[in-house]
């Protein structure tokens, strides 16, 4: 239950609510030649210098990982895992993409952003199977999909969720074409075009979300809106070779000043008996969007280990202290400790403040979120079991993961590219 409490500094009710409401126009054609970086200070995990390039194929999966699967495709639980990426219906040679000039995403109607969220799913479950299978024609279907898009997309509009727009589908757009990129079949003026759109299209809004965050407070927006951004603005940078890029996204992971830095998606590590567990800035909201920010979050940091930056192992392995406060709570459904949250946000009248004293409700639901941190943790790192007992409940739980299209038709089921069981296991 949150309680609302003591509005200060009344501003003007038109003020309050201007962009607010509405996403402003962003120029597409904004020069992103340079992206320029704030004065960072000391960061744990430090910006690589501009002229070293970025690791290729390097989003979610490397061509080791497809080896390693290739390999072991007979046997469990990659033979599930692959057994269920086949019947989804955005893996198939058959599948349309619906591209739209502008993505719209709003509150009330006209929003047309789950074609994307569809667009950007089928091509990476298409590009998986092309990977595995070598089957080129997984790869050209992938790659129509992908041109489809860049070739006719120019822009992203609508009320604030538009920033979510922004973000989830920037990200798993990027991660499609990167993982296509090595496809000789993909022509070259096209994948520079798909480059091109992503930079052009996604990256400002991105940025002025993580800059101006809508003109409000800092904290107003929860975890998961500037983790989504921060995870586009990485896989933007991998994608278009773009160091400065990628290293925006990477400072305002550590030092940013939304919730998007994990520092804060990351509320409260605690100590003691607990020292194994981490609440999640969302954890007294709701499931729902804790599970998304663990999403999020696991997805910035697969990406930045390929990159050869680790923030699975920040500040003592966080995510993995996050993921069992989840898993132990939701999954095992056993007590957890847990601090009170307090949200400032702008309201109609002003700034506000809005308490949330005590962890949601419990809700085991199914997300694929946790093979690539079980896996990471138990089985690349070797780390101890009794630090991810948790971790695995969920992975079990939630075995064989699937991808988009397999978790309903509500958005929530696409904020995440999944088909975790079949690419990372070990």
């Amino acid at each position: 239950m949150k309680k609302k409490y003591f509005l200060i500094a009344v501003w003007a009710f038109l003020a309050a609510c201007g962009d607010g409401i509405n996403m402003p126009s962003i120029n597409a054609e904004t020069d992103l030649d340079k992206i320029p970086l704030p004065d960072t200070g000391e960061l744990l995990i430090p910006l690589k210098d501009e002229s070293e390039p970025m690791i290729h194929c390097g989003g979610l999966h490397t061509e080791e990982d497809f080896e390693r699967i290739r390999e072991n495709l007979n046997s469990e639980p990659w033979k599930s895992g692959y057994e269920l990426l086949e019947t989804n219906g955005y893996a198939q040679l058959t599948y349309n993409p619906a591209p739209v000039e502008t993505i719209i995403r709003n509150d009330g109607g006209g929003s047309n952003f789950m074609n994307a969220a569809r667009g950007a799913a089928a091509a990476y479950q298409l590009g998986i199977r092309w990977k595995i299978s070598g089957d080129t024609r997984y790869a050209d279907r992938a790659v129509y999909v992908l041109n489809s898009w860049a070739y006719k997309c120019t822009g992203i509009t609508g009320d604030t969720n538009s920033y979510l727009a922004s973000g989830i589908y920037g990200y798993e757009f990027a991660l499609a074409g990167e993982l296509l990129r090595d496809y000789e079949g993909w022509n070259e003026d096209d994948f520079k075009n798909y480059q091109d759109w992503m930079v052009k299209v996604f990256i400002p809004a991105n940025k002025d979300f993580l800059e101006r965050h809508n003109g409000t407070p800092a904290g107003h927006y929860w975890a998961n809106w500037g983790l989504c951004n921060v995870a586009s603005i990485i896989a933007v940078g991998i994608l278009a070779d773009r160091r400065d890029i990628y290293n925006y996204g990477i400072r305002h992971l550590q030092a940013g000043e939304t919730n998007g830095n994990i520092n804060k998606a990351i509320y409260h590590v605690f100590d003691g008996e607990d020292a194994n567990l981490a609440q999640w800035q969302e954890s007294n909201r709701d499931a729902g969007h804790t599970y998304m920010c663990q999403g999020l979050l696991g997805a910035i940091c697969q990406m930045t280990w390929n990159q050869g930056d680790d923030f699975f192992g920040y500040k003592d392995n966080m995510l993995l202290k996050a993921c069992e406060y989840t898993a132990k709570y939701h999954i095992a459904n056993m007590d957890v400790p847990n601090i009170p949250y307090t949200r400032e946000y702008l309201s109609n009248w002003g700034i506000a403040y809005e308490e949330y004293p005590t962890i949601a409700d419990r809700s085991a639901m199914e997300r694929p979120i946790w093979a690539l941190v079980y896996n990471h943790y138990a089985k690349l790192k070797g780390v101890a079991s009794d630090k991810y007992k948790y971790t695995k409940m969920g992975m079990d739980y939630c075995f064989p993961e699937g991808g988009g299209g397999q978790y309903g038709e509500t958005s929530g089921g696409y904020d995440y590219l999944g088909c975790g069981t079949l690419m990372y296991s070990r």
